[in-house]
């Protein structure tokens, strides 16, 4: 039976499980987590130029205003030196921009830009860190050589504007769609820069602090926890231990309690780790949102 053949309901499931990956954190706990699809990495990354465009066509516009009323303002003196100073600092901003962009939101504490925001999709490091800048600024430095020359190149080959004609211009244009075509042909979806910096981008449901558990039985009477113990986590640990819980592995709750006790100075007793973490977690909850009332956030234990 091919794949054509298959119901939409088996084909989702069969797609979905070839995008299902475990992630070992650096306290060697095995978390499940899917890959972006190839469509959303897409529709992020076209989301994102629009947004980039959009944002730079303003503050052109605004910069374009501010440099003719100081032409103005200064037109006995000659406005050369002032037109000057404001394609310098045009050109000067469409380079920040379009690097600035990606990187200041990826390197945020999401990993994220609001294109992948808003498909649900998110930059995570491969071996379970936290992202690095190094591994952000490989990642993004590769997206010339990875997409924009690749499209560029294309779209003036056909014109006959490109560099290179008959064989060479062909192999040139056979070199560039590997790099463009590269997240194809290997099952992580992996582009160059990912390869490079040791990244990849996965799913990242977006649930509310407030919604997340909300079933889970309370055990905040059997445990009490004070604000120094609870201010060791953030949100990442959170949602990791949310994972936990719902994966119910008796092994790996026993190891993420073990690591809670230790870093608060509590002593962990067997076979109450489900209501412990559990405890923990209601308790956690609680203080993150408490402190989001008032404009605090703690993004992880490091922040």
């Amino acid at each position: 039976m091919n794949a054509a053949a298959l119901p939409a309901r088996r084909r989702l499931a069969l797609s979905r499980t070839s995008r299902q990956r475990e992630l070992v954190t650096p306290e060697g706990l095995s978390l499940p987590l899917t890959l972006a699809s190839r469509g959303s990495r897409i529709g992020a990354l076209l989301l994102d130029i629009a947004f980039l465009v959009l944002a730079l066509i303003v503050i052109v516009v605004v910069l374009a205003l501010i440099g003719i009323n100081l032409a103005f303002a200064v037109e006995e003196q000659g406005t050369g030196p002032a037109v000057e100073l404001m394609v310098v600092f045009i050109i000067l901003l469409l380079f920040f921009a379009r690097y600035g962009y990606f990187l200041a939101f990826e390197l945020g504490p999401r990993g994220a830009t609001p294109g992948k925001r808003l498909l649900g999709i998110r930059v995570a490091a491969r071996d379970g860190e936290r992202l690095t800048a190094e591994a952000v600024i490989a990642r993004n430095l590769l997206r010339d050589f990875e997409v924009f020359i690749p499209l560029a190149y294309l779209m003036a080959l056909p014109s006959g504007e490109v560099a290179g004609s008959g064989v060479s211009g062909w192999a040139t244009f056979g070199w560039l769609m590997l790099f463009l075509l590269f997240p194809v042909f290997n099952r992580d979806r992996l582009r160059a820069g990912d390869l490079i910096a040791g990244t990849w981008v996965v799913e990242a449901p977006r649930l509310k602090l407030a919604q997340a558990m909300s079933t889970a039985p309370d055990h905040s009477q059997d445990y009490r926890f004070g604000p120094a113990e609870l201010s060791v986590y953030g949100e990442h640990e959170l949602q990791v231990l949310e994972s936990v819980l719902r994966q119910n592995n008796p092994e790996a709750m026993r190891e993420v309690m073990q690591a809670i006790c230790r870093k608060i100075g509590w002593q962990g007793g067997a076979g109450y780790e489900r209501e412990f973490l559990e405890a923990f977690y209601q308790a956690l909850r609680g203080h993150l949102e408490s402190g989001m009332r008032f404009g605090k956030r703690k993004a992880d234990k490091f922040s």
